[in-house]
Parts: structure tokens; C-alpha cells; sequence
């Protein structure tokens, strides 16, 4: 197992943690000097926050850690490409290099949709590294999006029978 494959194991760790309280399943990690100094799992639903999503709370853990905002030494591990306002955050915190799973086709930012890790327009470019374990990421998005569906289908179907009920 590589380096990467190491620390996305983690990330995916955090992800798993995600899903069992109902949360989508992404997760993050950041390491500094070998160490995790961060990490995070999405929490939108528990927070009723737009904000709270894996790389937000992986980075503010680890500039607790460090005292500090600029993550200059450290690297991010996802398990799903960020959106814009986590890319956003992984510039400003001035992460030098990403690691992720899965491509987002629908919000990712860091190839899919946009490109602006590596912008040079902006101040800051981060390295990029794709696709590190990106089946298992993957699949776990995959399953947890069809169990919703199979669960919101079951419901339709329960209130449907529900009302046949009450007109016979």
C-alpha cells in the first residue's frame, strides 16, 4: 500500500463515520510531517450548516493544531473531489498538495467543472493527485444515494397504499 493509499484510508475512515450518522459520506484528513492533524466528516444535516462539509472541518482542526491558517507543510486527503468553496479554503489555507478519490462531475472544482488548484491567476497552486482509491469512495457515495432512493421509493409506496386505505 502506497503512501497515498495509506492516508485515504483514513479519509474514507472518516467518510464511513459520515454515512453511519446519516451524513453524506465524504471524508478528509490532513497530514503534517507524517502525523494526522486533522480531520473531518461531513456534518450539513447534523449542523443545518452549508459550511460543514470534510475538508472545512479537517482544515480547522489542523490550524488549531497548528496555530496557525497557513497549512503550508501539510497535505489534504479526500475522498471526493472538493466543491469550490472547499478548493477555495484549500488555497487559502495554502495546502500545497491534494489527494483525492472520486471526481465530482456534478461540483467538483478541482478538475471536473473547474481547475482552480492550479489557476495561475490566483496566488497559490496545489499539486494535484486524483483518483487514489477512487472505486471504494465511489462506491460508497454510490450505495448510500441508492439506499435514499430505494428508502424514498418505499415511502411513496407506504403513503400511496396508505391513501387507497382511506378512499376504500
Amino acid at each position: 500500500m502506497s503512501e497515498a493509499e495509506k492516508w485515504m484510508q483514513e479519509a474514507l475512515h472518516e467518510a464511513r463515520m459520515a454515512a453511519v450518522i446519516g451524513e453524506v459520506p465524504i471524508g478528509a484528513v490532513i497530514v503534517h510531517n507524517g502525523e494526522i492533524i486533522g480531520r473531518g466528516h461531513n456534518l450539513r444535516e447534523h449542523g443545518q450548516d452549508a459550511t460543514l462539509h470534510a475538508e472545512i472541518m479537517a482544515i480547522q482542526e489542523a490550524c488549531e493544531y497548528l496555530h496557525s491558517w497557513r497549512l503550508e507543510d501539510c497535505q489534504i486527503y479526500v475522498t471526493l473531489e472538493p466543491c469550490l468553496m472547499c478548493s477555495g479554503a484549500i488555497l487559502n489555507a495554502r495546502i500545497p498538495a491534494i489527494y483525492y478519490g472520486a471526481r465530482d462531475p456534478k461540483a467538483g472544482a478541482v478538475r471536473s467543472l473547474y481547475q482552480v488548484m492550479n489557476d495561475t491567476r490566483l496566488n497559490h497552486q496545489v499539486e494535484v493527485h486524483e483518483r487514489i482509491l477512487a472505486r471504494p469512495a465511489g462506491e460508497m457515495l454510490e450505495n448510500f444515494f441508492r439506499a435514499i432512493r430505494k428508502r424514498k421509493k418505499a415511502e411513496k409506496k407506504a403513503r400511496r397504499a396508505a391513501a387507497e386505505k382511506k378512499l376504500n
